[in-house]
């Protein structure tokens, strides 16, 4: 597979090449031989000179915009480039996005948080096609070159590239299980390596502490993929759409809902919430709720990103010293296999306004955060002033504290990142959990291009279908609706066009493959 998607990238780039020799956009200047390596900061700043581009960007509550973050000065002082943030106007980057594009008066450069906005936006004639421009970004043609898996991903169903791949901070979203270790040690329980011996782990914490809720998550279903993993119902990470999922086993595309497996798996969360083992409103659970119960000794099981480790522990430790959130191997389903779903992947990056005159010199700033240079820049700062080696000079309580004071990492600041900077100012307990959390990793789904036919179906069709799914899903647990009533739900399912949502990926997944041959 390695072998076709080099050669899938061959072809795009000497396709590249002949777009680029007949793009309007050309200024007539020679630009850097194709394949130079290192081009760094000078040659940047002096393809680029000083320039500002517009950009709407995101602000993470946790760790809100500053225009005076020292990130905007280290990108200024490296690319000669200044970055002019817009903010949405509300909390969603989406809603903001619709209506610049929509108006026709859009900023040069636009931050997605989603692929499939990109294509949307793409392919309505918004957006700059990359893929007309990798001749004049050595820098990236190489890097296409050593991620040929990302660079597929990003593509767009019509073989177009809309928004910028991007490699390395997707594993700030690796979620897997974690339990109270301190909790455990008293009771003298070890953590559940299945799932029976999780139901009666789950007990015997209710039984010590009848008021709580032992295994307690956040936002019902939406993260459902986490616990189906281990059942071999690996759902895709966007479970708000389509439960598709490829069987690399049976070397078929299936539909979650319907397996046996998931079946079984509801029965367990069918106990758990006739026992009061999960909260009984977990429907509603946000994530304020959910911090509320975890940190207040309700909840001793869960399961979320990563970096909650730190998050936890950080946070209460001060109060109580022996509070000591620790990263547990995933309990195995019936199949007798441990897996955590693959969620260490990122969609989110830079799109270049079609309206833009400056596609040619945000072209040459791009391409800098794809040099060894930028990856390093993007990662850590300056050397000297931020870091010294492979350790931040300043103390950082955590990575949110690092986000906060310096910028690095936050939005708009990166596109190849070397994750060890955040292991840098990680606890012990999150670099061992990083260490042994890859172990466990399920198979990584791949992320499929739609034509704009197909996402109208998957937002009509698919959208009936997900409703009566996840109602459907909540009953069983609740027990509102037997499980003898089971074949008649894969019916219902089965009304609603669930057939046709899965048609809809393999051919979506046969036009990738295509591309490859």
């Amino acid at each position: 597979m390695q072998k076709k998607l080099r050669m899938m990238l061959s072809v795009i780039m000497g396709v590249s090449l002949l777009l680029g020799a007949c793009s309007n956009n050309s200024s007539g200047t020679n630009s850097t031989a194709p394949g130079e390596q290192g081009a760094g900061a000078s040659n940047v700043s002096q393809g680029s000179g000083q320039h500002t581009f517009t950009f709407l960007n995101y602000s993470n509550p946790s760790w809100p915009y500053d225009q005076n973050w020292k990130v905007w000065e280290y990108i200024k002082e490296a690319t000669g480039v200044t970055l002019d943030v817009q903010l949405p106007a509300g909390n969603l980057l989406e809603d903001s996005l619709s209506l610049t594009v929509a108006s026709g008066d859009m900023p040069d450069l636009m931050w997605t948080q989603s692929k499939a906005i990109a294509d949307k936006f793409g392919q309505q004639g918004a957006l700059v096609n990359i893929l007309e421009h990798v001749d004049e970004m050595p820098n990236f043609k190489a890097w296409m070159e050593k991620y040929p898996t990302e660079t597929q991903n990003v593509l767009s169903a019509d073989g177009k590239m809309y928004v910028f791949p991007n490699e390395g901070l997707g594993e700030s979203n690796r979620r897997t299980w974690m339990y109270r270790e301190d909790v455990f040690k008293e009771l003298n329980l070890s953590p559940p390596a299945t799932w029976d011996e999780l139901y009666e782990t789950l007990k015997a914490l209710k039984a010590a502490h009848p008021d709580s809720y032992p295994l307690t998550f956040r936002s019902g279903l939406r993260f459902f993929y986490d616990f189906s993993a281990g059942f071999n119902v690996p759902a895709p990470v966007e479970v708000t759409k389509a439960s598709i999922y490829f069987d690399a086993t049976a070397n078929e595309w299936k539909y979650a809902p319907i397996q046996q497996e998931y079946k079984e798996m509801l029965g367990y969360f069918n106990k758990f919430y006739q026992e009061g083992l999960i909260p009984k409103d977990f429907l509603t659970i946000d994530t304020k709720m959910w911090q509320d119960i975890v940190s207040t000794n309700r909840a001793f099981i869960t399961l979320d990103y990563m970096g909650r480790i730190d998050f936890y522990n950080t946070a209460l430790r001060p109060d109580n010293p022996d509070f000591s959130m620790q990263f547990m191997a995933p309990p195995a389903g019936p199949g007798g296999v441990q897996r955590n779903a693959y969620t260490a992947t990122m969609e989110e990056g830079f799109m270049i306004s079609s309206k833009t005159p400056k596609v040619k010199e945000i072209i040459k700033f791009i391409d800098f955060f794809y040099s060894e240079e930028g990856r390093k820049l993007a990662s850590w700062g300056v050397e000297g002033e931020t870091y010294n080696g492979s350790a931040f000079i300043e103390k950082y309580a955590d990575i949110t504290d690092l986000r906060k004071k310096t910028g690095l990492s936050t939005d708009g600041t990166y596109t190849w990142f070397d994750f060890d900077a955040h292991i840098a100012v990680s606890s012990p307990e999150y670099k061992a959990a990083y260490e042994q959390s890859p172990k466990y990793d399920g198979e990584k789904q791949a992320l499929l291009a739609f034509t704009s036919e197909e996402q109208q179906i998957l937002n009509t069709q698919g959208d009936s279908l997900n409703s009566h799914r996840d109602e459907n899903i909540a009953k069983f647990i609740m027990g509102t609706r037997s499980f003898d009533d089971w074949d008649k739900f894969v019916d219902e399912q089965k009304k609603l066009g669930y057939e046709q949502i899965l048609d809809i990926y393999k051919k979506a997944d046969e036009r990738a493959k295509a591309a490859v041959k």
